[in-house]
């Protein structure tokens, strides 16, 4: 059952599928990266130190969580529409079911995001600074600032600009959702849609909702409207084709030879 759940999500691909993506990827403060592999979830992590082992019992416990639940609830992994929640059931399905609420979409919106916050919040205890990727989902905590290249498709602006950071003692999240790349269950065709937000649940939902009203670009400004009405999101970034449109307290930058540092 969890194997079809994840198939819904871009974020969540198989196993095999070579994630170029991060050969992009670029640190002079966590030297130290690696990569987790459990089922569908593919983690690619930067620390301060090696913490392979705590990140793989942290993928496994969290997916277990999810397995157990899904199993009495099988509706979970397939709703498009927010689920409430009844009766006892793990935080981290809590947590993507509220996600789901505030984006207007069902809680599997959340799950790489989910995944991404849950094992970083895990390595935190070990480390003070780390970033989790999962599948263009990112939670952060960095002490410097950082710069995320925005990968989006085809678009001539693909890993051209990228999302300047600030330090910050807080973690943060960066999601992107597509309707160009992968095999996601997107209704638009935004070549990326970005969303900041400290919760990397929300933002992997929000990132969701808003995507799904992008069919051309005059629906970029209608999607920038949506996204910045959804409770905990502070920035939006909509691409499609050679178009961008952007809402929040947002810094864009040029990438030189599409290097991203992070």
């Amino acid at each position: 059952m969890l194997n079809r759940m994840f198939r819904i999500k871009i974020k969540e691909l198989g196993v095999y599928e070579e994630r170029t993506y991060r050969n992009q990827i670029h640190s002079d403060k966590m030297r130290t990266s690696f990569r987790v592999v459990v089922k569908e979830t593919d983690l690619f992590i930067r620390a301060g130190k090696d913490l392979k082992d705590v990140a793989r019992e942290s993928v496994l416990r969290h997916r277990g969580y999810l397995e157990n639940y899904i199993r009495q609830h099988a509706e979970f992994a397939e709703t498009l529409i927010p689920w409430i929640v009844s009766g006892p059931s793990p935080e981290i399905v809590r947590e993507m079911a509220y996600a789901g609420q505030l984006a207007g979409v069902g809680p599997m919106a959340a799950v790489a995001g989910a995944l991404a916050e849950y094992v970083g919040q895990d390595l935190l205890k070990h480390t003070g600074e780390v970033i989790v990727e999962n599948g263009g989902d990112l939670f952060i905590r960095s002490r410097e600032p950082i710069t995320i290249g925005i990968f989006a498709n085809q678009s001539p602006l693909s890993l051209h600009i990228g999302l300047r950071l600030a330090a910050g003692e807080k973690p943060m999240a960066v999601c992107t959702s597509s309707g160009t790349v992968g095999h996601s269950l997107s209704m638009g065709k935004a070549d990326a849609v970005c969303i900041v937000s400290p919760s990397c649940m929300l933002a992997d939902a929000a990132a969701t909702s808003v995507g799904n009203h992008v069919q051309t670009r005059r629906d970029i400004q209608q999607a920038l409207e949506i996204g910045k009405k959804i409770k905990g999101v502070e920035g939006v970034i909509v691409i499609i084709k050679d178009k961008i449109g952007m809402w929040g307290d947002l810094e864009i930058v040029p990438l030189q030879e599409k290097k991203v540092e992070f």
